[in-house]
């Protein structure tokens, strides 16, 4: 599969790597393999066998060897993103560590930690040890003093009922029609992810048309979310059946029609717009009265964008913290003016200013 919007390249991920131009992707997706070091056959008390990972593209030699491995394809993967780009990974507690110590030693800027607890986790069937109930992904930047990454934080913030997203995500595993079965009914990959996982990274930090990288494409869970998501993919796979069906599921994926992926926009992407300009605009003069949400407290407005209460004179912001004894306050909520309909933010009126600035 090759077009302007999916890649999928049939290969080895560093060769691959290394043939694809320098700051040509958005951001990257990495699930690795883990190196579990499994020590023979995993069981259930009734002794019938799990069906572990235990395929030969998760078996290395050493972990010297795994080290190795992991530096060269994260070294490649940073030369390929964009300065503004990021990166993350997901793994377990075999190699998740070792991840983040080589992605520290090649200057990426680790942003986050995000732990992914999964719903419905595996028993430790052996008595063993708790049950390892999640895995760890690492979102990181290109570097500590890149450009700034793409993070949609109000969209987040909405997606989590208007409270902000934390860095634990309950989420299910890969079970039911989701999971991509192979010709003899059998699941195809052992470590497929969930979509949902691959939504919410791709949601929280890319924007439509960008492009992802996902070089352990696996059965292509990360080219079904974009596609889905109007994000473009390239995706590297060494193993032909994953290929094959990674194509079959992507080609009947049917996109979000592109005026619904419109998410909630961050005030820290828009213009800067300080209050003077509101009255430099006209749309309030210099005398006009603000009040507080209540219309409890008043404060005259002056010509340079200044606020008066008495004998106390500054900002929005700090007339704002000063009224209320509080150490701060953000003035474009607590301010009204007065309309025909009641008492406004004076929010609206710096975004109507965005809203021209924009035109």
């Amino acid at each position: 599969m090759s077009s302007a919007a999916e890649t999928i390249i049939h290969g080895e991920c560093i060769e691959a790597l290394r043939a694809m131009p320098d700051k040509s992707v958005d951001l990257v997706f990495a699930d690795p393999p883990y190196n579990l070091q499994l020590g023979g056959d995993l069981l259930r008390p009734d002794n019938s066998k799990v069906d572990a990972v235990d395929d030969h593209w998760d078996q290395f030699e050493s972990f010297a060897a795994y080290d190795k491995f992991s530096r060269e394809w994260l070294s490649e993967c940073q030369r390929v993103l964009k300065d503004d780009g990021a990166l993350w990974v997901i793994g377990s507690y075999h190699n998740i560590f070792r991840v983040g110590t080589i992605l520290q030693d090649l200057g990426f800027w680790i942003l986050n930690d995000v732990v992914w607890r999964k719903a419905n986790p595996m028993p430790n069937f052996k008595g063993t040890r708790f049950t390892n109930a999640h895995e760890t992904l690492i979102w990181a930047s290109k570097g500590r003093g890149a450009r700034r990454y793409t993070f949609n934080y109000d969209a987040m913030k909405m997606a989590n009922d208007e409270v902000q997203m934390r860095s634990d995500w309950t989420l299910p595993l890969c079970t039911g029609e989701e999971r991509i079965k192979n010709g003899s009914g059998d699941k195809a990959h052992p470590t497929q992810k969930p979509e949902a996982l691959l939504h919410r990274v791709i949601l929280s930090s890319t924007r439509p048309g960008d492009v992802i990288l996902d070089p352990f494409f696996g059965v292509g869970t990360t080219g079904a979310a974009a596609k889905r998501l109007g994000r473009r993919f390239i995706g590297i796979e060494r193993e032909a059946e994953y290929v094959e069906l990674a194509r079959q599921r992507i080609a009947k994926v049917i996109p979000v029609p592109l005026a619904d992926l419109d998410v909630m926009g961050s005030k820290r992407s828009e213009p800067r717009v300080p209050f003077g300009q509101i009255v430099e605009a006209g749309l309030l003069t210099p005398g006009d009265m603000l009040y507080d949400p209540k219309g409890q407290r008043a404060a005259k407005v002056r010509a340079d964008g200044s606020l008066v209460v008495g004998d106390l004179t500054g900002s929005i912001h700090k007339i704002g913290a000063m009224v209320q004894s509080q150490p701060a306050c953000n003035g474009w909520t607590y301010w009204h003016f007065k309309t025909d309909k009641g008492l406004a933010p004076i929010d609206v009126l710096r975004a109507k200013v965005r809203a021209e600035m924009a035109a």
